[in-house]
Parts: structure tokens; sequence; C-alpha cells
């Protein structure tokens, strides 16, 4: 009975979510490219992608350690943006352009 439930499951998915294997992580990554040259604080991206506050916590440890997300520490604010100098930049771009509306 489990492996049907996760079947459907998959069959739910997006493309993108079934690439990444996160929908938290497709939805932040979505979030960045739309405003590729602006910063947001956590809080903001939570608000945004709908995604619980752990999810984007842990989603952006991983985006920041593969070296595709920026942070930045202001003051007691730390700031988080895609890094367009990341060689995984334009793929990244590409893909999520290409995928749009699926």
């Amino acid at each position: 009975m489990r492996l049907r439930s996760l079947i459907r499951r998959n069959r739910e998915l997006s493309p993108l979510e079934k690439l990444f294997g996160s929908t938290s992580r497709e939805r932040i990554l979505t979030f960045f490219l739309e405003e590729p040259h602006k910063s947001f604080f956590q809080r903001e991206i939570m608000f945004a992608t709908g995604q619980s506050l752990q999810a984007i916590q842990r989603e952006l440890i991983n985006l920041v350690d593969i070296g595709i997300v920026r942070r930045t520490e202001t003051g007691t604010r730390v700031y988080y943006q895609i890094d367009p100098n990341s060689f995984l930049f334009k793929p990244l771009k590409e893909i999520f352009k290409n995928s749009a509306g699926r």
C-alpha cells in the first residue's frame, strides 16, 4: 500500500520537483531566479514560497554548501541571494526557464 501512495505522489510532482527531489528546493530556486540580483532573508523566502521555516533553513544550508546561493550578514540580519557567478547559475536559469508552465 505504501508503494502505491509513493507512486501516486510521484506522479503529482512537477518535473523540477522530480529532478531536484525537493519541493522546497525547487520553490526556493524558482523564487531566487525570478529576481537574481536581489537578496532576501529567511522569512521573506518562507512567505514567498509557502514552505516552512525549517524547510527553508535546511535547503538554504544545502544551496550555500553547493555554491548556488550566497549568504551575507548585515548587522543582525542574514541575507541570501542566488550567486550569478556560480558555475551552476546559467544552467539552472535555462532549466527553470524551459520548464515554466509545466
